[in-house]
C-alpha cells in the first residue's frame, strides 16, 4: 500500500467482504481524500453504513463529485487556496473502487463542474472558481504533465460587477458557483452569489467554446448558489412549462424562473422566491468568538413535482443539527413550503437522492457525516434516520471543513 493511501485509510473500519451491500456512495473530504461507501439496509433491522475504499488523486481540497453512470466514470474538482489545484477523472468499479485515470493542474479554488458539448456531451469540462472570479473550461481527456501534450485551459471568463452587493459576503467580488446546463444542453448557466447574477453562454459543441448571453439578475442579496430544471410534463426535455429553480444562499430561500429560447439565447424571467424556512422566519446567527454567522442555505434537489432544500448553520434541531426544507411544486411551477425535517447533519453542504427516491443521502460538512433519511415516493415527504456514520476527521465548526460532497453510484 502506498504511503498517501496509508495516510488516508488511518482509523478507517472497512466492511468485511462478506457482508452484503445494497447501495453505493462516493464522498469527499476537505483531507484530500474520496470515500467509497457501502450502504446495507433490511427490514428486520437498523441499515448500516461503512468505508470499503478509499482513493487520493484530486488534490488537497476535493470539493464536488460529478459521476457518470453510462460511462462509470467520476469526475472531482479541488478547492484548494494555495493558488493551484488539480480536476480528477476516475474509473469507478462495480463495488465502487475508484482508478484515477486522468488529471490536469488548475488554477486553484474549484467549486463545480460538468461536462459538455462534443458528439456524446462528454468531451469538455467546465469548472467554476469562487475566488477568481472564473469559468474555466478544459478539452477532454485530461492529461497531467510534465511530459506534452499536457491539459491547458481551453477558455477563461473573468466575471466582474459595477458595485459590492449588499451582503458582506458579496463586498469581495463575484463568487461563481455552479456550472450548469440547459436541458438541450445547448446553454450553460452559472449562479454568482457574489454578483447576484445568472451568468448565460451558448456553448460551440464542436469547439467546446462557451459565448456569453445576457445575464438574469437576481434579487439584491439573493447570492445564487446552485440551480435545478423542472417541467410539468416530468421531462426537462421540453421547453413548455419549463421552469429553473435557484437556491439562494444569502438570501435563504429559492426562486423560480421562466425559461424562453429566443434570438440564439436562453432568457431567465424570475416568477417566485420563497424562503427555506416556514414563514420566511430565518433563525437568528450564531454569535462565535466575537463574529456573527448567519444560517445559510447550501443545495436544492428536484424529485418530481417535490423541491429540498439544505440549510446550514440555522440548528433547527439541536445545537449542532440544520434541517431539510420540503416543497411541493404545482402544475404552474409554484412552490409551496411543506415543512422543516432534521438534516441529521451539521452543515449540510451536500445532499442528494437515490434514482428510485426512496432515500436521501446528506453529508453534513462540520459533523463529517453521511446520513441516510427515508423518504415516502408518494408524499415526498422525509422520514426516519436508516444509517449515519462519521466519514474522515470531523470540521471546525465556522471553517468550514470536512465533509464536502456525497453521490450515489448508480
Amino acid at each position: 500500500m502506498s504511503q498517501i493511501a496509508h495516510a488516508l485509510l488511518v482509523g478507517v473500519t472497512f466492511l468485511p467482504a462478506t457482508y452484503a451491500a445494497t447501495a453505493t456512495l462516493l464522498a469527499s473530504h476537505f483531507n484530500g481524500a474520496l470515500f467509497t461507501l457501502s450502504l446495507t439496509t433490511g427490514s428486520n433491522r437498523p441499515g448500516s453504513l461503512a468505508i470499503t475504499s478509499a482513493a487520493g488523486g484530486c488534490g488537497s481540497t476535493p470539493t464536488w463529485l460529478q459521476y457518470y453512470s453510462d460511462t462509470k466514470k467520476l469526475y472531482c474538482v479541488d478547492e484548494s487556496w494555495q493558488g493551484y489545484g488539480t480536476i480528477a477523472e476516475y474509473s469507478v468499479a462495480a463495488d465502487g473502487t475508484l482508478t484515477v485515470t486522468g488529471q490536469a493542474k488548475t488554477t486553484g479554488n474549484d467549486v463545480h463542474g460538468t461536462l459538455y458539448g462534443g458528439p456524446n456531451g462528454k468531451s469538455f469540462i467546465a469548472t467554476v472558481q469562487y475566488t477568481p472570479s472564473t469559468l474555466t473550461t478544459y478539452a477532454l481527456p485530461l492529461k497531467a504533465g510534465p511530459d506534452r501534450p499536457f491539459t491547458v485551459p481551453l477558455q477563461e471568463e473573468t466575471f466582474y460587477m459595477a458595485a459590492p452587493g449588499p451582503d458582506v459576503r458579496q463586498k469581495d467580488g463575484p463568487h461563481p458557483h455552479q456550472a450548469l446546463l440547459d436541458p438541450t444542453g445547448k446553454f450553460l448557466l452559472v449562479p454568482d452569489l457574489g454578483a447576484d447574477a445568472i451568468h448565460i453562454f451558448t456553448i460551440n459543441s464542436a469547439s467546446g467554446h462557451l459565448n456569453a448571453c445576457p445575464d438574469a439578475i437576481t434579487g439584491p442579496g439573493d447570492g445564487p448558489r446552485h440551480g435545478e430544471w423542472w417541467s410539468p410534463k416530468g421531462n426537462t426535455m421540453s421547453a413548455d412549462g419549463l421552469k429553473l429553480f435557484t437556491l439562494n444562499e444569502i438570501g435563504n430561500s429559492v426562486s423560480s424562473w421562466s425559461v424562453s429560447y429566443s434570438g440564439g439565447c436562453l432568457s431567465l424571467n424570475k416568477t417566485q422566491t420563497i424562503s427555506t424556512f416556514a414563514g420566511g422566519k430565518v433563525p437568528p446567527a450564531t454569535i462565535f468568538n466575537g463574529a456573527s454567522f448567519p444560517p445559510k442555505a447550501a443545495e436544492l434537489r428536484i424529485v418530481g413535482n417535490f423541491l429540498y432544500a439544505a440549510n446550514r448553520n440555522d440548528k433547527s434541531f439541536g445545537n449542532s443539527t440544520d434541517s431539510l426544507a420540503t416543497y411541493t411544486i404545482d402544475a404552474s411551477g409554484t412552490a409551496t413550503f411543506v415543512e422543516s425535517t432534521s438534516a441529521h447533519a451539521f452543515y449540510p453542504r451536500s445532499f442528494s437522492v437515490n434514482k428510485a427516491g426512496t432515500m436521501v443521502a446528506v453529508g453534513g460538512q462540520t459533523s463529517s457525516s453521511v446520513a441516510i433519511i427515508a423518504r415516502d415516493t408518494m408524499t415526498g415527504k422525509l422520514g426516519n434516520l436508516i444509517a449515519w456514520m462519521q466519514v474522515g476527521a470531523a470540521g471546525t465548526y465556522t471553517d468550514e471543513n470536512g465533509l464536502s460532497s456525497v453521490i450515489w453510484v448508480e
